[in-house]
């Protein structure tokens, strides 16, 4: 079966679409360049703000998700990866309009959680304030037996300002100490059996083995998923 080409709807934000390929050729299998995948990206930082659009229901952004989608799907290649968890709020209306694939970042995740900690019944969520809102991820682990803990509305803010703080590229350890110190809560107060990055953005400053529970970073199970199907493994 010959390879897929991958097309990645990138830029949201874009140091999370570099994190993003770094970890598809991280595991990807190879010795050589040619071993490696193709991947068109499209990295579209002009896309609007997924969570504002969500909070304000602007629709504008749906175009802007469908033409990037489309221009992947001009230059040829076989699905699409998305690489914004909240994003996905927007999954039916951009897939009903192209004719490839996309795959569903939040389903993957769910999988994974339920392939490697079939125990768990909670997992605590850090995310942007519009997938939470959206309860993209509670909908999804609610199909497998898991309940969402996320942050009280003053922790989730504080999440919110340190994600800006990761896309403006400042205080970054101010960011990942803040992160840590939220994901501490949800296990020590939530109970959370994992901890699930559900923004691509989170995974630049925090690592898995951060938190004494099991780590979902959303990124890597997309990146995983992607070698995967783009290989016909």
């Amino acid at each position: 079966m010959p390879e897929k080409v991958v097309g990645v709807l990138g830029g949201m934000g874009p140091e999370a679409t570099i994190d993003f390929f770094t970890k598809v050729v991280a595991l990807t299998p190879g010795e050589k360049d040619q071993d490696h995948l193709r991947l068109i990206i499209d990295n579209n930082p002009k896309i609007p703000d997924r969570t504002e659009a969500i909070l304000t229901q602007d629709k504008s952004i749906v175009p802007a998700l469908i033409k990037t989608a489309k221009n992947l799907e001009k230059a040829g290649v076989d699905f699409i990866a998305m690489p914004c968890n909240t994003a996905h709020y927007f999954y039916d209306e951009v897939a009903k309009e192209i004719s490839i694939p996309i795959l569903h970042m939040i389903r993957e995740v769910a999988q994974a959680v339920q392939a490697s900690l079939p125990e768990c019944k909670k997992a605590g969520l850090l995310a942007t304030s519009g997938t939470i809102t959206t309860n993209l991820y509670q909908t999804e682990l609610q199909k497998i037996g898991v309940e969402v803990i996320a942050p009280d509305p003053e922790y989730q803010a504080k999440v919110m300002d340190a994600i800006l703080l990761i896309k403006s590229g400042q205080e970054k350890e101010r960011a990942r100490e803040e992160l840590l110190k939220i994901g501490s809560l949800l296990i020590e107060q939530g109970n959370a059996q994992a901890i699930i990055l559900g923004c691509t953005d989170i995974p630049v400053v925090i690592r898995t083995d951060d938190f004494t529970v099991p780590v979902f970073d959303s990124n890597w199970v997309l990146a995983e998923a992607t070698v995967k199907l783009a290989r016909g493994v």
